[in-house]
């Protein structure tokens, strides 16, 4: 994936997600155009407690969202 649609892709998670800032994401090819890209992170539950948080984005080449899942 090029640099330049791996910043969009990641701006848009950034902004989205404001806990996952600045976390560099997993990518690995998924089919022929398509990537998968994993942001994992940890974030504060109304009661203090620390909860790790995974975003997994399936991204084109060209840095658009194709579909955003996240698991707590």
């Amino acid at each position: 994936m090029e640099k330049k649609a791996l910043e969009k892709v990641c701006n848009n998670i950034y902004r989205r997600f404001p806990p996952l800032k600045d976390k560099r994401p997993r990518v690995s090819k998924q089919g022929e155009n398509h990537y998968l890209l994993i942001f994992s992170g940890s974030g504060e539950s109304p009661d203090g407690m620390t909860i790790q948080q995974t975003v997994r984005v399936v991204a084109t080449e060209d840095g658009n969202i194709v579909k955003t899942s996240m698991s707590r």
